[in-house]
């Protein structure tokens, strides 16, 4: 039997990176992963895969409606081709997915393919193409999470799908009905608009991503009905059900009244919930909460006291660069150094165009909790580099602290808004106050000068462009 100073099991974001930062720091490790590829479900059914089909639906979308304003003339007729699209998702995946192996390789990580299983606290038993048994020292769970569905809906993996196979279809949607109007059901349901799919979202509560700054959700619901989508919020869906090729929901609405939809495809997307599937935790004395999450204290340690947990299988937002930032913490307090995590400079993103990003507080937050705040709003639609690219929706907002100006928080929606909330991050991680980043020259012209402005109307109203 193998020994390790650690084992992981699952190689998504957080368990990989927790694999190379413990290799990286002395210690014999060994990760397991149930699926042939590794990657997890960002690399192989999430992140990657969808922006990929975002970037291609972009694509044709532009070259659709604005290529010829910008005098580029394409002779006959524009088509969508969904076998190649998929099959380009595909190949980045794989190249993805290959560049894990070639980091387990270069940092000697031995690689288990099988599903792990605690045996006790030290030891885990894989079931794969042979069934074997390691030792541990430290054990990280890395699971991750899987699509979460409604209890009465029956998911055909066909017609009554999840993001798992609406990353796959071998056809565009005639009209995709789409449970959710969160950040996944969002994403995807623009990808098959932008194909020439009729999508209506129906969310539960009373605007699309309602986790997020409501101007953000008010802005982006502005958007997407200009672009002709069938918003319905405030709608609590109670049955979904498949007649050969049609697919029938039924919602009660605010009123009250009952709500029928029909369509050839439903994309149930209610969010995502935490994977200890077959990991046979109370083997080990690992305490899983009533939300199938597994608890850990602020080292993330679980009450075991050898056995670590991370990710999407923990409480927090669902996001792989949040898996990732734990997954390299425990490493760090595995080799006794003492390292942080502001969850509070956590970003959050939207990929859908525009893109849609957020660090810190929320208004709405920052009224529950009585702080005194200054707001500093910017319109993408006043930029130069904004108007040469015919990327005018959005804005950016900056909310300080009345009283001494520090930043406490950031949301914007934009062309490339994904990239510039870093800027707000790196600000907000060394306290900088919004008159700090409005000093600061940003490159004209380019999308990043929305943040200096956001900064300098939150700074007694002294925005230039506007």
């Amino acid at each position: 039997m193998k020994s390790y100073d650690v084992a992981i099991i699952g190689s998504g974001p957080g368990g990989y990176v927790a694999a190379i930062r413990c290799a990286q720091l002395g210690m014999k490790t060994a990760i397991i992963e149930k699926y042939s590829t590794l990657g997890g479900t960002c690399l192989n059914v999430g992140c990657i895969p969808s922006k990929a089909l975002l970037d291609s639906s972009h694509h044709y979308d532009d070259a659709i409606k604005h290529f010829e304003e910008h005098g580029i003339d394409i002779p006959g007729e524009i088509k969508v081709n969904l076998k190649q699209m998929i099959s380009r998702k595909q190949a980045v995946v794989d190249q993805t997915t290959s560049g894990i192996d070639f980091l387990m390789k270069k940092n000697k990580i031995d690689v288990y393919e099988g599903m792990g299983s605690f045996k006790d606290a030290t030891h885990i038993k894989i079931e794969g193409k042979e069934s074997l048994e390691i030792e541990a020292k430290n054990i990280i769970i890395a699971t991750g999470s899987k699509p979460a569905n409604l209890p009465f809906i029956k998911l055909d993996k066909e017609r009554i799908i999840t993001s798992t196979e609406a990353l796959k279809l071998k056809e565009i949607p005639k009209h995709m009905i789409i449970i959710g109007g969160g950040v996944i059901g969002l994403e995807l349901g623009q990808v098959y608009k932008r194909l020439g799919a009729e999508v209506t979202v129906v969310e539960y509560m009373d605007r699309i991503i309602p986790s997020m700054d409501a101007g953000l959700s008010k802005e982006l619901n502005k958007v997407f009905k200009k672009a002709k989508f069938n918003i319905n919020v405030s709608h609590k869906v109670k049955s979904v059900e498949r007649k050969g090729d049609e697919v029938i929901v039924k919602a009660d609405n605010k009123k009250g009244e009952e709500v029928e939809f029909k369509g050839d495809y439903c994309l149930v997307s209610v969010g995502r919930r935490p994977y200890t599937d077959g990991l046979n935790a109370e083997a080990a004395g690992v305490n899983i909460n009533d939300r199938g999450q597994v608890e850990v204290n602020g080292h993330l340690q679980t009450n075991v006291k050898n056995i670590y947990a991370i990710g999407d299988v923990i409480k927090g937002a669902m996001l792989a660069h949040k898996a990732e930032e734990e997954g390299v913490f425990v490493a760090e307090v595995l080799a006794g150094q003492k390292p942080h995590i502001d969850y509070n400079l956590i970003p959050g993103v939207v990929y859908t165009w525009p893109e849609v990003a957020s660090v810190g507080k929320t208004e709405e937050e920052l009224k529950e909790a009585g702080t005194e705040y200054k707001t500093g709003q910017f319109p993408m639609r006043a930029l130069g580099r904004s108007r040469a690219s015919m990327d005018t929706d959005g804005f950016v907002k900056i909310l300080a602290d009345k009283k001494t100006d520090e930043i406490l928080g950031v949301h914007m929606i934009g062309a490339r808004c994904a990239d510039l909330i870093a800027e707000a991050v790196v600000a907000m991680e060394y306290k900088a106050s919004a008159e700090d980043i409005a000093r600061m020259s940003h490159a004209h012209p380019t999308y990043a000068e929305a943040v200096k402005e956001a900064a300098l109307a939150a700074t007694e109203d002294r925005a230039l462009h506007v």
